[in-house]
């Protein structure tokens, strides 16, 4: 095997700079494009290789020491016993993991997108069409990652391994060791015309619309995932996941509280006095209510089953409604008469302290106010 500096044709001690224009100059004469020859070819791919491993203070600095491409001559870059053995007889016989070359396809990455829903969405559920701005498979190559008419070839210098045999002096004496191939980064082919559309990759990047169902029950910060719809991997992989993260608004006049719906109900003085049939806007329609005479704040009317749909279930959850009585702040001289007149009939008694307890309604409204 010869010796990178002498490829390059510099001293042992030539700078980085030194070594990178030597790589230039060198190039220029024997790229394949430049001069055609099978020879030239050869030297071209020797050259890349030695600039591969001396461009890289690390590999550069191994090499040095043990001879070999860049790979340690002692066992501190092995993980036990057996990775020393498979990685210096593996490739030697035939069945080590250092010698299987590694496949271009991988598998695309996880894509995450936010969707913002009203809470009328949350009761029954909602459908949207969502925007992905990821990586999808090349239309041109189809994922081979070459001009059409042409395919990966086997790479001269591992010869279609991956992996490159190197002899390194160390304790046990002369060991040969296996690494990666710097010409084909491990993959035992290389693409000498990729193609033009992804550049050799397989994929490129698009806007593309997924449609998504979002269940009924979802809540702020839950994350639905669809498996496949995430970006295409490389050369063709198999594509990655796509997760949704949903956000609730809050509601102007509704909160929540598990699949129940909260509200409150401002009733006038006289309707709590005498009782009254009204109607609200509910998330779904119209909703009846029976205000009984005598109702007081912080009473609560429940409607079974105008809630929202637990996100695992069908039976939805209750409407709660909590009622304010509002008391006048504002009276003419006649309405004015009329309560003093009701007063002195009713008899009512004077104003005293009576048992605290914190009702019903007061938790609702602390609730509510924390929404």
């Amino acid at each position: 095997m010869a010796d990178h500096y002498e490829v390059l044709g510099v001293s042992r001690d030539a700078s980085t700079d030194e070594i990178k224009k030597a790589y230039r100059r060198l190039a220029r004469q024997l790229h394949p494009d430049v001069n055609p020859g099978d020879d030239a070819a050869e030297k071209f791919k020797l050259v890349t290789h030695a600039y591969d491993v001396l461009s890289d203070e690390d590999s550069r600095r191994r090499y040095d020491m043990g001879g070999g491409d860049g790979t340690a001559g002692d066992f501190g870059g092995f993980g036990g016993f057996g990775d020393i053995f498979e990685t210096f007889f593996g490739a030697a016989q035939g069945g080590g993991r250092g010698a299987r070359p590694r496949s271009r396809r991988e598998r695309g990455q996880d894509a995450l997108v936010r969707v913002t829903l009203d809470l009328g969405d949350v009761v029954f559920g909602a459908h949207r069409d969502i925007e992905v701005d990821t990586a999808v498979l090349c239309e041109t190559c189809q994922g081979s990652c070459c001009q059409e008419g042409t395919s990966p070839v086997t790479c001269d210098i591992c010869g279609g391994s991956g992996h490159v045999q190197r002899q390194v002096r160390s304790l046990l004496g002369n060991v040969v060791t296996s690494q990666p191939c710097g010409t084909c980064e491990g993959y035992g082919t290389t693409i000498p015309y990729p193609c033009g559309t992804c550049g050799g990759q397989g994929r490129v990047r698009s806007r593309r619309t997924v449609s998504l169902d979002i269940p009924a029950g979802v809540e702020t910060g839950l994350r639905l995932q669809l498996p496949g719809s995430g970006e295409v991997g490389k050369a063709g992989g198999p594509n990655g996941d796509l997760y949704v993260e949903v956000t609730v608004t809050p509601h102007p006049a509704f909160s929540r509280e598990g699949d129940d719906l909260l509200a409150t109900l401002e009733v006038s003085m006289t309707d709590a006095i005498l009782g009254t049939e009204t109607s609200i806007q509910g998330l779904d329609g119209e909703v009846d209510l029976e205000i009984r005479p005598g109702v007081q704040s912080g009473d609560v009317l429940t409607i079974k089953g105008r809630g929202i749909t637990p996100l695992r279930g069908t039976q939805r959850g209750d409407l709660r409604v909590g009622v304010q009585v509002l008391t006048p702040t504002k009276l003419d001289s006649a309405q004015r008469a009329l309560i003093e007149d009701f007063a002195k009939k009713a008899k009512s008694p004077e104003p005293q302290l009576a048992q605290f307890q914190q009702g019903l309604f007061s938790k609702l409204r602390d609730r509510f106010r924390s929404h």
